[in-house]
């Protein structure tokens, strides 16, 4: 019964949130097996740009539960471009304050984290592949649930 409430928050959630927006030019959720994200799982998203040189914002969304033990992670993206180019950088979200609460929208046991990237061009046409790797010492971490990437168009 606790799935059924989680899953109609979730899914009215993301129904409230996308009602009122425009369509995203990518958007794609990466769920973890067993709501653990080893070492050795790197989620990839691939974005065809059909256009040069136009604006864009990349946001990442970070699902926890209210269990995950950690006050931020630390993610590397690698990003492949068209002309087969190489980039990695990492980057940290933060999932709770100092005090321990809450920095993203909490529902019940979830805690749903963005973060969002600066505007952006992406040069040239073709397939770009982002894959993200989680950056921090153990194997595994526990009670993550899922990561999503979304790239909107900014028009200017």
């Amino acid at each position: 019964m606790k799935i059924i409430t989680k899953l109609f928050a979730y899914v009215a959630l993301l129904l409230i949130g996308t009602s009122c927006s425009k369509t995203p030019y990518f958007d794609e959720v990466y769920s973890f097996k067993n709501h653990e994200w080893l070492q050795t799982v790197k989620p990839k998203f691939v974005i065809d740009v059909k256009e040069a040189d136009k604006n864009y914002v990349f946001t990442l969304t970070l699902r926890t539960t209210t269990d995950y033990k950690y006050s931020d992670l630390w993610i590397y993206m690698n990003t492949i471009s068209p002309d087969g180019k190489k980039a990695r950088e990492p980057f940290k979200i933060c999932i709770t304050n100092p005090d321990g609460t809450w920095i993203g929208i909490k529902t019940g046991t979830i805690v749903e984290n963005q973060f969002k990237f600066g505007k952006s061009k992406l040069p040239l046409k073709g397939k770009y592949t982002f894959t993200l790797e989680q950056g921090i010492t153990e194997s595994k971490i526990d009670q993550v649930l899922d990561i999503g990437l979304n790239v909107e168009e900014v028009y200017d």
